[in-house]
């Protein structure tokens, strides 16, 4: 096996954590109006999804109360 015979240099490592730049990024540019719109629209269109969703959804999720008792009728007429 071959060992090195000098340490590995990991004060780098530690000096990286201190390190600040002096260089500032560039500002961000600001949203024009057809980008704010059209955030605005996809939420929107969004939104609008999950909620009819939900509302064409709903009547397959109910338990339909009459059900059970057109079963239970069936079961008492085939006696």
């Amino acid at each position: 096996m071959l060992r090195r015979r000098e340490p590995i240099p990991f004060a780098f490592i530690a000096e990286a954590d201190k390190f600040r730049s002096n260089v500032a990024p560039p500002p961000r540019e600001r949203a024009s109006a057809g980008d704010i719109a059209g955030r605005w629209l996809l939420g929107l269109t969004i939104v609008a999804g999950l909620v009819g969703s939900l509302v064409l959804g709903m009547p397959a999720l109910s338990v339909d109360q009459s059900a059970g008792h057109t079963q239970q009728s069936e079961a008492a007429d085939s006696r």
